[in-house]
């Protein structure tokens, strides 16, 4: 409820309106999918159904196999609460859950939207490391008021529950790992099918994601089966790394030893029979990436992405000005010494050229080491090529052959996500630009409730720029700097508070990130 005043206000300065909310809107809307019917909740300009389920529970005997198709209802489902989060560790993204029952999404639409209506489809993919979080972080009510299109958001599998591969579980299936992206390319076949009922139209969905979930766009633009489910792309703070099937295995190997399933030829049923909460505790996890080599990702996101082969759908690709500085904090208080080590231990024969361009400081503080590590995470690619000039080359790689729009999320002093150790100016860290979209996102404390008259202008020409993408490919926002492709001119759009966003050149980013050392 502490969000609501905010939401209504940045809605009530979208005027004109981009649709008009239905006469007979109902504040219990309905809608017919494939499984039965939902009753949902609206408040005379946004319906919204939550919790609703888009494959069956992935539990027992499904547990580590690929979703399969929600059962049908009798009678009318309640759709006015969200559907429970996957199982994940307690994090500033939300507190522990062990509810493998969460394979639902949610849908807002404009208030009384109707069958045929035909309206733009936005499917946002959460982020969180493919490790934490979920949708019910992002309320897509102040998208569908002041764009008018249709916001999709979606639970997966996290952590081993989603990624973890075995060769037991490969000789059942043909494939391991992955199992949260086949959750999201159920969700977007349970859209392609179902989501005309709400006014949707089945071929005008776009898909987003940040940190993870434009991680996740990535490997859908690559993976077969995502192939027709969607006609454009956003990929924010995202990149489109990959581990090998091999890789994965040997690590789910070793996961399952210390879970104390030994043999192989049992292993994936011991691993079924462990519980949810063994299977959260056990340390060290495997690592949670997308698994290549296998019939779902056949090949790796990045080379698809830079020899051509992916969905050349229109793309919007950035990041923020300050990537590095939210897995920086843990350097505050390092001395000048244990900076230049760190360096030579990351760069080697290198170091010399790293300190020339992050030096230390005259006027150093106990934060200045946070500062310049998190500079070099940002613009060297270390974070998986996250933001900086990892960031810069997938733009020319998505640019050499699909339309594509730059944008760099560049307001550096708005509040910070929690928590922060008193005196660190976080900057345009990583997810810094999600509350300007989202406002229900806070990450443990609430963001948007404190935003600056700029602030809220800002947050108000982002959801226009990211609404006018999804209706028409061609993101624009009133009275704001205009965003051409970066095909052809490399410009990039610098999102700013206060109406000043501007274009930048390609070399103007590249000076700011140091790119002729890191990627000359």
């Amino acid at each position: 409820m502490k969000r609501i005043g905010w939401v209504v206000a940045v809605a009530a300065l979208a005027l004109p309106l981009l649709w008009t909310p239905d006469a007979a809107a109902s504040a219990d809307p309905s809608a017919r999918v494939d499984s039965g019917l939902l009753r949902g909740t609206g408040d005379g300009s946004v319906d919204s159904f939550r919790g609703v389920p888009y494959a069956q529970p992935p539990v027992g005997a499904l547990r580590w196999r690929a979703p399969q198709p929600a059962q049908r209802w009798h009678g009318v489902r309640d759709a006015t609460a969200y559907g429970g989060r996957c199982p994940v560790l307690a994090s500033t993204n939300g507190p522990r859950s062990e509810t493998e029952d969460c394979l639902y999404l949610n849908v807002w639409r404009p208030a009384g939207s109707r069958p045929g209506a035909r309206l733009p489809v936005y499917f946002w993919i959460h982020g969180g490391g493919l490790v934490n979080g979920s949708s019910n972080q992002h309320d897509g009510s102040l998208i569908a008021r002041t764009t008018g299109v249709v916001v999709v958001s979606v639970n997966y599998r996290l952590g081993v529950f989603g990624f973890l591969a075995h060769p037991a579980l490969t000789d059942q299936a043909g494939q391991s790992g992955n199992y949260g992206l086949m959750d999201q390319q159920a969700a977007l076949r349970w859209v392609h099918d179902n989501i005309a009922a709400f006014g949707g139209d089945p071929h005008r969905v776009t898909i987003g994601g940040e940190s993870a979930g434009g991680w996740s766009v990535c490997a859908h633009l690559s993976a077969p089966a995502s192939r027709g489910l969607f006609a454009r792309a956003m990929i924010q703070s995202g990149s489109c790394t990959s581990q090998t099937l091999a890789d994965a295995q040997t690590a789910g190997t070793a996961y399952a030893r210390v879970v104390g399933c030994t043999d192989d030829a049992t292993a994936a049923a011991c691993l079924r029979g462990r519980t949810t909460a063994q299977l959260l505790d056990t340390a060290p996890a495997p690592p949670s990436r997308f698994v290549r080599d296998v019939p779902v990702l056949p090949q790796d996101p990045d080379t698809a992405v830079r020899t051509g082969a992916f969905a050349r759908v229109p793309v919007v690709v950035g990041a923020t000005r300050d990537e590095g500085r939210t897995f920086a904090q843990g350097f505050i208080g390092a001395t000048r010494a244990q900076y230049e080590a760190w360096v030579q231990g990351q760069f080697g024969t290198r170091t010399p050229a790293v300190l020339a361009r992050y030096p230390w400081p005259a006027d150093a503080d106990r934060f200045t080491p946070a500062y310049l590590i998190g500079a070099i995470f940002t613009d060297s690619g270390l974070l998986a090529g996250i933001g900086g000039c990892g960031n810069r080359s997938l733009t020319r790689a998505l640019a050499a052959s699909t339309r594509t729009f730059s944008y760099e999320f560049a307001h550096r002093t708005g509040p910070g996500l929690s928590p922060q150790p008193a005196g660190y100016v976080w900057g345009a860290g990583h997810a810094a630009e999600l509350a300007y979209l989202w406002p229900s996102f806070d990450n443990g404390t609430p963001i948007a409730p404190t935003f600056t008259a700029d602030e809220k202008r800002l947050a108000l020409d982002m959801v226009r720029y990211w609404g006018s993408f999804v209706r028409t490919g061609q993101p624009a926002a009133a009275h704001s700097a205009p965003w051409p492709p970066y095909n052809h001119t490399g410009l990039t759009l610098s999102l700013r508070a206060g109406g000043r966003s501007t274009l930048i050149s390609d070399r103007e980013y590249a000076a700011e990130h140091n790119c002729d050392l890191w990627t000359p």
